[in-house]
């Protein structure tokens, strides 16, 4: 070996240019590897935070005027959970350097699933304002009764666009965001299902 490589100020300035050229490289990497403004990931984590906030609204408006005890308690559950996630989702917009909202519903999933029934401008299983301005004056199990059937719609909703992204994303984040969604809420589908009949049951009594 050359006495060169054998003096330690050498080898230093060496391992240090290495150094400085894998973090460049690690770093343009991670530069270009973040998802861009028009991209599935950017699109999903923006609609689902508003797909989000609307659950909230309709879970805190029950939790606030329904009648049933366990149904406030499911909606103070859902309203808080779904608070969390919106902070995640926001979290992404913001690391990735993307929009944080955008007024083009549903363009990251592409014509081939757009959902023909829903309202112009809504994403799946939203509700529309009217639907919303009549929730919002009801009280008691009246409340309970259209919360559940507004929730349920809403889920599904949410469930398809989770299966959308899961069939357009490879990024990890939000592959598992998508898998948890899918989960929790078809979870909760069945539950608000149970709790719908129950309710219902007790009115006819």
């Amino acid at each position: 070996m050359s006495r060169l490589w054998r003096r330690p100020a050498v080898l230093i300035a060496v391992t240090a240019v290495l150094m400085l050229v894998a973090g460049f490289a690690v770093g343009w990497v991670a530069g270009t590897s973040a998802p861009g403004n028009d991209s599935v990931e950017a699109g999903f984590a923006r609609d689902m935070q508003t797909h989000h906030q609307q659950a909230v609204d309709m879970a805190m408006y029950e939790w606030q005027n329904g009648g049933d005890e366990t149904l406030k308690a499911v909606a103070y559950d859902i309203a808080t959970s779904q608070s969390s996630e919106i902070g995640m989702y926001r979290s992404w917009l913001r690391e990735w350097g993307v929009q944080l909202s955008s007024g083009e519903r549903m363009a990251w999933a592409g014509e081939e699933h757009a959902h023909d029934g829903d309202a112009p401008g809504l994403m799946p299983g939203m509700a529309t304002d009217e639907e919303m301005a009549e929730f919002k004056t009801l009280s008691g199990t009246e409340a309970d009764v259209m919360f559940v059937e507004l929730m349920i719609a809403h889920h599904i909703g949410g469930v398809d666009m989770a299966k959308i992204a899961l069939d357009l994303s490879d990024d990890d984040r939000v592959v598992d965001a998508a898998r948890r969604t899918i989960t929790v809420q078809q979870a909760e589908i069945e539950s608000l299902e149970l709790h719908l009949d129950r309710i219902l049951s007790s009115v006819e009594e």
